[in-house]
């Protein structure tokens, strides 16, 4: 992991794009966005202006990424800033984009590696729900009209991107598969407000993660409802039927989740922060070759297990905002042990019949996806990374005496 072989398709992505200027400043990124889309007016500003010279300092301060990674998160803001264009000019010609209902939403917050994804793309086989593909999230409004009949070139073009990075690390399939249809995590919705955990996946950027934590998040969730609205108003008839969302950032953001959909359903996914950080590390660790000139696991495993540990505090400040009428906990081993049961239990809460049709679709998901069907990865947190479990469980022991997680060995 810390030495892979560099072949000339790999040095040429550490490289980037040469004709991408790099480096940006948050104006130049702005430019860039307005430039691409022929628009100008990016919306209220809550604070995205600000937090994009945050982010940016702290890429430019995160010595050992490559030119690439650099280019990466750059690409990364062009992107999100040029969405927001396109969202705000579509709302401005059709401002009853802002009278579509985002009532009683269904929201899975867990930690990374703690099975919301395997959960939100089996319950999105569920047709009275709505959810979000990873395309879609990509880019939710098109650059052009699209050509009836024709397939959206959003999605060829996210094929092409995950293609091309997939051929650079193969096993990534293994540990967490990204394919254009699959349900992917609603947070991409909130890089348009430049308030992203995601960030923190692509660099080193404890700058970044300081100022994220320290400002309320309430006005970024705010914006992803009003995303959520315009997707809505694009899918028709159907775009009235509820949403089904899922992100590990909700974890840390439960308060504002709740301020900004009150009658929101939350499913809360627990894992052993231990195993989690030696799977998430692992894949990080594994990826940092498309991305930086020097990879150090243990830097890195002791980098994630400080962040792990602010977001655990957050959910336990925060998890309270939702009461037992609106929220449950599920417990990854009990979730492994009986996930059909799981589902029944979302049913409830959430107040939606659970048909024998609709168990059917669920089952055949369980059947077409088994665990491992890419293989399985040996993760090593002690000795490639360097990392003292006992320490670990230690450091994590308040969120075990609120959470009854079962330790993994």
């Amino acid at each position: 992991m810390a030495d892979p072989v560099v072949t000339p398709e790999l040095a040429a992505w550490r490289a980037g794009p040469p004709d991408f200027p790099c480096p940006m400043s948050a104006d130049e990124v702005l430019a860039r966005a307005c430039a691409a889309t022929g628009l100008e007016d990016f919306g209220e500003d809550t604070g995205f202006r600000q937090r994009l010279g945050v982010i940016l300092d702290a890429l430019y301060a995160d010595a050992g990424l490559t030119r690439g990674g650099q280019v990466f998160v750059l690409g990364q803001a062009v992107r999100a800033m040029a969405n927001r264009l396109r969202i705000e000019d579509l709302v401005k010609r059709h401002p009853e984009i802002l009278d579509m209902p985002v009532e009683r939403p269904i929201f899975i917050a867990g930690l990374p590696r703690s099975g919301t994804t395997h959960l939100v793309n089996w319950l999105s086989r569920d047709d009275r729900l709505n959810s979000l593909t990873l395309w879609e999230s990509e880019e939710p409004v098109p650059a052009a009209p699209l050509t009836p009949g024709e397939e959206d070139p959003r999605i060829a073009r996210s094929a092409a991107y995950w293609g091309a990075f997939g051929a650079l690390v193969p096993h990534m399939a293994a540990m967490h598969e990204m394919a254009p249809h699959d349900i992917h995590e609603d947070n991409e919705l909130l890089f348009m407000d430049m308030n992203c955990y995601n960030w923190e996946f692509s660099a080193r950027l404890p700058g970044w993660t300081d100022h994220y934590l320290a400002h309320d998040r309430t006005v970024s969730y705010a914006y992803e409802k009003k995303v959520l609205q315009v997707l809505a108003w694009q899918r028709g008839e159907r775009g009235k039927r509820r949403w089904l969302l899922k992100s590990p950032q909700h974890m840390e953001n439960l308060a504002a989740i709740k301020a900004v959909f009150p009658d929101a359903t939350m499913v809360v996914t627990h894992r052993d922060p231990v195993d989690v950080l030696r799977s998430l590390t692992t894949m990080l660790g594994y990826s940092d070759r498309t991305r930086r000139s020097r990879i150090d696991p243990p830097a890195l495993a002791a980098l994630w297990a400080g962040r792990i540990e602010k977001l655990l505090l957050e959910c336990v400040a925060q998890r309270d905002a939702f009461g037992p009428d609106q929220s449950f906990d599920v417990l990854f081993h009990q979730y492994m042990a009986d996930q059909e049961g799981t589902a029944r239990r979302i049913y409830r809460l959430a107040g939606l019949d659970l048909s024998p049709e609709t168990e059917a679709r669920l089952l055949g998901y369980l059947a077409e996806n088994p665990r491992h069907a890419h293989g399985k990865v040996v993760y090593d947190l002690e000795g490639v990374f360097a990392m003292d479990t006992a320490a670990l469980r230690e450091r994590f022991s308040f969120y075990y005496q609120r959470f009854a997680v079962k330790q993994e060995n």
